[in-house]
């Protein structure tokens, strides 16, 4: 204890020891300690020297430090000094002195932020930091010390969260990657950092906001795990508690979080979107009459939440996701609650400048935002456009050069893919539109085009550009317009003063004589003649221009001329590739000869190239908001890049091209073109019939569930007959039994044998009449056969079979007819056997002989088998039927396109169904017949009994059976 009392500062006998030994000595102190106390006093001791001894500590102790976070977890004091202490070891940045009593309270700070002070030796500073990097990476070589440490998270004491947590924050800043990595695959890892967001001690949860800041930097793995863990939801009701934009550095580091959560990462985007975040929003955008004395902390907080609303509609984000998010934010409010801002009275200037690049990106490309803000009117007197208000802060040289390149970005965006906005700034400056007692876009923008300011007329070059951005009908329109130089003097075309600035007068040239002003003025003529051969011709027309060109093009001039060269390479070649030769002496060839005599067409091609090979060509190039460090670099537009990028080829081509090259070019671009036509004709031909087989296959498959029914219907239909017939058999062996049993008898039999023997002639007439209509039948059944081969040999080549469907339609309605009287027939049949039966009963009581019976049973047994051989050739009919019925569906198959014909079958299939279930019930009937006369002949038996009359004639019968 001795030896503790004097590194705490008490006093020793003898000489002191270096810091180096002290450090060894507490570390042997903590190593060996078996008391918790003694290891608890030693790594306190450890603490207070780790900041004067940092290396020695992190040298020696760090491994130690380690061990005890392992060991001790029951004790949460000495768990904080050691991760106090690796903190010390570990952290580049500079601590406030922290009161190190063993009794004193820790004093929480009333924000989790750490300030850096900066040392005065940045050698010094740059030796830490590499202290600190060489330490963090001596840690994080074990991943379970990382994951160690995410285990102390959960330790509810603050003298173990706090230190944990600050201490993960320092190795994420150290080596975040590595750091990261070990998180990410860490069970539960991310879990436990977000539960810092609950955490009730504000200093734990401010410093948890650093801490999942420095998580979630460029990796989108865990930040789809942060934003999936409610990050959103608890984010945004800690800035609502915090007082949003009035709020302090806590509503800071919330917006930084969401910002690192949702740049770039559009998964997230979605997700925030989808969960109704965005509507969220619009209550911080919330702004009173007086806007004056705001803080310095709500103007950072504000500034953060615009740009938050920036990322979500940024343009490198998909297009679908930007206009969806474009979508919620005008239907919520937000659309409008920020042009309130914009419009609003003592915002500050930075505020101000977000705001409009805030407003640019939420209505670019979005014709509903972009509508809405050209509905938009300043609070004046007249009420301006907000679009006239901007304009005139744009040409407006004492305005901030941020503010300026802000309000072009906005009148970019505006005029984004819209042509309707296109339309309406044009058309202020048409002569039909002007209106003298009010300022127009039009007139601001012709006042810049033309001011001695050369940053107004490069603002109002590019708008200008942007208002005819693949817009033929207003670059045909703008040719139109008329201005007027000075008194007494006939007023010049737009274009044509273009011109004159570039290349006429001595006051003129001095003022293009600076090289943004000449860059701003090539562009939009680029830009205007550019795919429009009406404006080339207007161009060429002023004689003066081709010659100023070429002399530029020609001419050896400094570094700073040679961008001013290219784009007048480029405004030549515009010339040549979109000329339709309508002017005799500037056609395409006749151009490219003065090109080869006048300048040579590889110069023409290396002053071409100039333009790409400018430093500021790839800066514009990368996003389409201007942002330049300096009125000086404002060269170029973002959409003229795309513009270079597209002509530059195309116009070496084109300046190369012999004019039997071109001939034969308009030659394969004509034939091109038939083909074109051709093949469109054909797609439109395939396009229907495609449609009608699709059609047709729908048909066929509705015929062909149709078809299976029936075939359903008919197996039943089939069963039941074949019962019917069995119940037949069973009835007519019955009656053979009866009849021998009835031969014994004697009596008036003879008279009932005579009645049943002119039946039976009857019947031979009726079966005679069958077979001839079998016969009949089996004849228009292979006229019928014959027909459907017609019919499939017509179907497969293709002719038309309108009149063959019309004579098998007729073949079924003969078929119907027919069908009609058999059915009368068998009624009539039915009507003869009552009346035979009603006859037989009335000769019940007269006796027959036994030989007229034996005759009578031998006709009988001949009309039972005629009977039975008529029955065979019926099921034979039916058979023929069956198949004639497959075939007839296979035909209907084939002849798919016929729906006309397709729909009079099934009609009539429907009648014949109907007809067929007449047949079944009559045949029932029947049935029900035969069952009453086996009663009758029964009862007739029983008759004879009684009577005492016997009559044998079973054996005869029999034997004429044989």
């Amino acid at each position: 204890m001795n030896f503790l009392r004097g590194v705490m500062g008490g006093q020793a006998a003898g000489p002191q020891p270096s810091g180096a030994e002290t450090i060894q000595k507490l570390c042997d102190r903590v190593a060996s300690s078996t008391l918790l106390e003694d290891r608890r006093d030693a790594v306190r001791a450890l603490k207070s020297l780790s900041k004067k001894y940092r290396m020695e500590v992190g040298t020696q102790a760090m491994d130690h430090l380690i061990n005890i976070l392992q060991t001790d977890r029951s004790d949460s004091e000495i768990l904080g000094y050691a991760l106090d202490t690796l903190y010390n070891i570990i952290c580049n940045d500079e601590e406030e002195e922290q009161d190190e009593s063993e009794d004193a309270v820790t004093p929480i700070p009333a924000s989790g932020k750490n300030k850096n002070v900066s040392m005065p030796d940045e050698a010094a500073q740059k030796q830490a930091d590499d202290l600190g990097a060489q330490f963090t990476e001596q840690f994080v070589q074990d991943p379970e010390h990382v994951t160690l440490l995410l285990a102390l998270l959960e330790e509810f004491d603050f003298h173990v969260r706090w230190p944990g947590v600050k201490l993960l924050t320092a190795l994420l800043k150290n080596q975040c990657v590595q750091v990261q990595g070990i998180i990410l695959v860490s069970p539960m890892g991310v879990s436990r950092l977000m539960d810092l967001l609950a955490d009730s001690r504000e200093v734990i949860r401010n410093d948890g906001l650093l801490l999942l800041q420095q998580l979630t930097k460029s990796n989108a793995a865990i930040q789809k795990i942060v934003a999936f863990e409610n990050a959103f939801e608890r984010l945004l009701d800690i800035i609502t508690e915090e007082g949003s934009s009035d709020g302090g550095i806590v509503v800071e580091d919330c917006l930084l979080l969401l910002v690192n959560l949702l740049k770039n990462n559009s998964s997230n985007q979605n997700f925030f979107k989808e969960g109704s975040y965005i509507q969220r929003m619009k209550p911080w955008f919330e702004v009173g009459d007086d806007n004056s004395g705001w803080s310095a902390q709500k103007v950072t907080n504000l500034h953060l939440m615009l740009q938050l609303v920036r990322v979500m509609v940024s343009p490198v984000n998909s297009p679908g996701a930007t206009a969806s998010c474009q979508k919620s934010m005008y239907q919520c409010g937000l659309l409008q609650q920020l042009c309130t801002i914009l419009m609003a009275t003592g915002v500050p200037a930075d505020i101000l400048t977000e705001t409009i690049n805030t407003v640019s990106e939420v209505i670019r490309g979005s014709q509903v935002n972009q509508d809405y803000f050209a509905s938009v009117n300043a609070p004046s007197n007249p009420p301006r456009p907000a679009i006239v208000v901007l304009l005139m802060s744009m040409v407006n040289e004492r305005q901030p050069f941020v503010l300026r390149c802000a309000v072009l970005y906005c009148f970019q965006c505006f005029l984004y893919k819209n042509q309707k906005g296109q339309g309406e700034i044009v058309a202020t400056l048409l002569p039909s539109t002007i209106d003298a007692n009010s300022i127009s876009a039009g007139q601001l923008l012709c006042g810049g085009l033309f001011s001695v300011d050369s940053l107004s007329n490069w603002c109002a070059a590019v708008a200008l550009a942007h208002a005819l951005q693949d817009n033929l009908t207003q670059k045909e329109q703008l040719l139109r317009v008329q201005l007027a130089t000075s008194l007494g003097k006939p007023p010049v075309s737009l274009l044509q003063q273009c011109t004159n600035i570039l290349s006429q007068g001595d006051k003129i040239v001095r003022r293009g004589s600076k090289v943004q002003t000449r860059v701003g003025l090539l562009m939009l003529l680029c830009t205007w003649i550019n795919n429009c051969p009406i404006a080339v011709t207007h161009f060429l027309h002023n004689q003066e221009n081709v010659p100023f060109l070429t002399a530029q093009i020609s001419e050896n001039l400094g570094e700073d001329e040679r961008l001013v060269q290219g784009l007048c390479a480029l405004l030549l070649g515009i010339c040549i590739y979109y000329n339709d030769n309508s002017l005799e002496n500037y056609t395409k060839e006749k151009l490219k000869q003065l090109i080869e005599k006048r300048i040579g067409k590889e110069n023409f091609v290396e002053k071409l190239g100039f333009i790409t090979k400018h430093e500021l060509y790839s800066r514009a190039a990368q996003k389409p908001q201007p942002v330049f460090p300096s009125p000086e670099q404002m060269l170029f537009d973002h959409e003229f890049t795309k513009l270079v990028k597209e002509l530059e080829g195309v116009i070496t081509k084109a300046v190369h091209k012999s004019s039997e090259d071109e001939k034969k070019e308009e030659e394969v671009k004509k034939t091109l073109e038939q083909h074109d036509n051709i093949v469109t004709q054909y797609k439109e031909l395939i396009r229907e019939q495609d449609a009608q087989i699709q059609e047709l296959k729908e048909q066929v498959a509705s015929m062909s569930s149709q078809n299976e029914q029936m075939q359903t219907t008919v197996t039943q239909q089939l069963a039941q007959i074949q019962q019917h017939k069995d119940q037949y058999n069973i009835l007519k062996l019955k009656l053979g039994k009866e009849n021998q049993n009835q031969s014994n008898s004697q009596g008036d039999s003879s008279q009932v044998n005579g009645l049943q023997t002119e039946e039976l002639t009857q019947l031979r007439e009726e079966v005679e009449e069958l077979r001839k209509q079998h016969t009949l039948l089996q004849t228009q059944l292979h006229d019928k056969d014959a027909l459907i081969n017609t019919l499939r040999s017509e179907t497969a080549e293709g002719s038309a079979g309108g009149s063959d469907n019309t004579e098998l339609l007729k073949e079924l309605e003969a078929l119907r007819s027919q069908v009609e009287s058999q059915s009368a027939e068998i009624n009539q049949m039915k009507t003869e056997r009552q009346e035979l039966l009603r006859r037989a009963e009335a000769g019940s009581s007269d006796a027959v002989s036994s030989s007229d019976g034996s005759l009578d049973a031998a006709k009988m047994a001949e009309v039972e088998s005629r009977l039975a051989a008529q029955t065979t050739e019926t099921e034979r009919l039916k058979e023929e039927a069956k198949s004639l019925s497959e075939s007839r569906a296979e035909l209907e198959q084939q002849l798919a396109s016929a729906t006309s014909t397709v729909a009079i079958l099934q009609t009539e299939q429907a009648k014949l169904q109907t007809e067929v279930q007449e047949s079944k019930k009559e045949q029932d009937d029947l049935l029900m017949l035969l069952a009453d006369q086996d009663q009758k002949i029964h009862s007739l038996k029983q008759k004879l009994k009684d009577l005492g009359e016997t009559l044998d004639f079973s054996d005869t019968f029999l034997s004429g059976g044989r």
